[in-house]
């Protein structure tokens, strides 16, 4: 490369106002120096700074404008240092320090955390709430602002925590609306994500995510809205006092290889180029295999034709996962063979850990995703393969595919980031965001209120709604159940099913005390009627579902390979096992809950309170604090074995996670460590992993 004739070419770009393709330029510049290990010229600087790459300004080369630039721009982010931000962060930063409420539309690797993270340091708000889409995403986040500002906050991720004296929320929007009525007023509430709260990016859980805005933007005096790759937003209750701002301000760049014309659908093919991207290098590879039979595709040419490699960290978790989930499970010689899967059905601690070898030099070097790659977790490689061009049963959109390219590349990791295209990627287009109130919300909304945003229609269904239930409940009972947002699912039809069957046939619904039967033979009628309330809807056979959750009544009892074995003759395999404990505890456990606020609230004097059997459920019938401690990346398995050991009684009802953190942090790790008995090598990974996520030291 001859950097003085490209620092030419990138300074007659940005003369000319075509920034983006001068960064672009840039970028690839500063990747040349990195990989030929050379110092930065004089010029070179310049051009950062002219660029707005603020970060990227060395300066042991930059003159005394530069290295001014590169001062007066770094900012307090809660850490021992402090960092320079680029241009646009710097900007959208200071507009939050002056009070606006922003929605932004950036890169991926724009670094929004910096701008969150500096707004809490330097602000010092009393209540921050984050929204998030994904639980991994909960965690991630958690254990950023942990490290930075656990000692002045109280970080809160889920369901029944008493709030601190000052607190930082982080929660998907399931768990963000039981909070509405706690916290009296929000300094600024978070959405990342935010475009999920549209159904045509999120159909199943938009309606939760709009409820979740409109109850706690009430309280907010400020908003700050993050979104990729959005052109416009219309104008709506939801965005009203905001400012739209779409930011195309890269730090990376994306180099597409669109292998896709050579392989011209050949699937063998295909195939084989997988094969030779994976083989070229030990780079970090993201591979989107878009469907679950995907990843089965990809895992089975990767296990046919690529070797075991020796590392020990490998080696000692493959050994791990034999041990405690199923020696048959596909995921084991994958792990053997460097690669890891994520999805959205496995255990959180899994998915959480993989993630971390993933990170780590000695780990796992690639991960097959479906979409919960792009909307889960904030992770990142250098080499990013596109094996499908769909999304599930849906081709892929342009916007979910942006998203997909931009998890390539890393500030000051990756200045490059390498995108194989094997599959024809979706037009290019303009991604426009409508929010809108959809059906699935509107009886939980005031019509008088949002009149002005409301259509005729959607007024009349409000209006039928409440007149429905309230004849069935009363109008009194109706409106505290609404108030109180005892409803955990947004099936208003569900609802209305339930009551009036209930109104109407109230023989049928006797005996729901034996959920509270401490043997599960006597669920069984009871589980049946309940899934039979959405035919359909669950995706799986009554029979097998209601086998799995008797079964799965002994989690805390039995370890999974036992439950494994109880499940054999209903042919429940271990992936089939992340599945229906997903369904069961948050689905079911939602439907469960629902059946149990409109019972009690029809029939007072002979409604059986089943909430102790929901409770149960919606921790996979673990005790509560296991459950939970799972999502700080502590695994079931080492929860059992730590128990009624040194200061751990996990049956303790009153152990809430927050106790048992704080036990956690006055043993130390070490000490947590040695309590184990036989530990396993990985164990010790675990521990450490979970001890640098509450922010202790490390162990040796």
């Amino acid at each position: 490369m001859n950097v003085f004739d490209e620092c030419g070419e990138v300074n007659e770009l940005l003369h000319a106002g075509r920034e983006l393709e001068a960064r672009n330029a840039l970028i690839r510049i500063l990747a040349f120096h990195k990989s030929e290990n050379r110092d930065y010229p004089p010029v070179l600087n310049r051009l950062i700074r002219n660029a707005g790459l603020y970060p990227y300004l060395k300066v042991e080369t930059a003159s005394w404008q530069d290295r001014m630039v590169f001062d007066a721009f770094k900012v307090d982010v809660g850490g021992r240092e402090a960092v320079t931000l680029h241009r646009e962060q710097a900007n959208i930063l200071k507009r939050l320090l002056n009070g606006e409420s922003l929605a932004i539309s950036a890169p991926t690797s724009f670094g929004k955390s910096f701008i969150i993270d500096s707004f809490i340091s330097l602000n010092n708000p009393d209540n921050v709430v984050i929204i998030v889409p994904t639980l991994a995403l909960t965690d991630e986040t958690r254990r950023r602002l942990q490290r930075k500002f656990g000692h002045r906050y109280k970080l809160i991720t889920t369901s029944d925590v008493s709030l601190g004296e000052k607190n930082i929320l982080v929660f998907p929007q399931e768990r963000a609306i039981g909070y509405a009525e706690l916290l009296e007023q929000i300094d600024i509430l978070i959405v990342d994500e935010f475009y999920k709260a549209s159904p045509d990016f999120d159909e199943e859980r938009a309606s939760v995510l709009i409820r979740a805005i409109l109850k706690l933007s009430e309280k907010a005096k400020q908003k700050y809205y993050l979104a990729p790759n959005i052109s416009h937003i219309n104008e709506s209750v939801f965005t009203r006092g905001m400012e739209f701002v779409a930011l195309d301000f890269n730090t990376v760049f994306l180099e597409k290889k669109e292998l896709y014309k050579e392989i011209k659908g050949d699937e063998k093919k295909k195939g084989e180029y997988l094969l030779q991207i994976l083989g070229a290098g030990s780079e970090k590879t993201l591979i989107y295999a878009g469907t679950y039979s995907g990843i089965e595709e990809v895992s089975e040419l990767i296990l046919e034709h690529t070797e075991i490699i020796g590392s020990g960290l490998l080696k000692d978790f493959a050994d791990w996962l034999g041990r405690h989930y199923s020696k048959d499970w596909q995921l084991i010689p994958l792990v053997q063979r460097a690669t890891g899967i994520h999805n959205g059905q496995l255990h959180r601690s899994l998915s959480q850990l993989q993630l971390s070898l993933f990170e780590d030099q000695k780990g796992l070097t690639n991960i097959i995703s479906t979409s919960s790659i792009i909307e889960g977790v904030n992770s990142s490689a250098e080499n990013v393969i596109l094996w499908k061009n769909k999304n599930g049963t849906s081709k892929l959109t342009d916007f979910d595919y942006k998203n997909i390219i931009g998890r390539g590349g890393r500030m000051f990791k990756h200045f490059i980031g390498k995108i194989y295209i094997l599959e024809s990627p979706p037009r290019e287009e303009d991604t426009e965001l409508n929010l809108t109130f959809p059906d699935q919300v509107l009886n939980d909304i005031d019509e008088a209120r949002f009149r002005e945003d409301l259509s005729a229609d959607q007024i009349s269904k409000i209006i039928s709604y409440r007149e429905e239930m309230s004849l069935l409940f009363g109008s009194t009972v109706f409106e505290e159940l609404q108030k109180k947002n005892l409803f955990q699912t947004s099936n208003h039809a569900l609802l209305r099913k339930i009551a009036g069957d209930i109104r109407n046939n109230p023989s049928e619904w006797a005996g729901l005390n034996y959920l509270n039967s401490a043997s599960p033979e006597d669920w069984t009628r009871l589980l049946y009627k309940i899934l039979r309330l959405q035919p359909g809807a669950w995706g799986v056979e009554y029979r097998k579902f209601v086998e799995f959750v008797k079964v799965l009544s002994f989690n805390w009892i039995n370890p999974i390979p036992r439950l494994l074995d109880g499940l054999a003759q209903s042919n429940i395999s271990v992936e089939m096992f992340f599945k229906l404990e997903r369904l069961a505890t948050y689905k079911l456990a939602a439907v469960m809950n629902d059946l149990n606020v409109i019972q009690r609230s029809m029939q007072p004097t002979k409604g059986v309170d089943i909430s102790p059997f929901v409770a149960r459920l919606s921790h996979a019938f673990l005790p509560s604090c296991v459950y939970q401690l799972e999502e700080y990346g502590l695994p079931r398995m080492i929860s059992k074995r730590l128990n009624k050991r040194g200061p751990f009684n996990f049956e303790d009802p009153e152990l809430t996670v927050h106790k048992a953190l704080e036990l956690f942090a006055q043993l130390g790790r070490q000490k947590t460590i040695d309590l184990l008995e036989n530990t396993h090598p990985f164990d010790r990974y675990i521990l450490n992993y979970f001890f640098d996520g509450i922010g202790t030291e490390r162990a040796s």
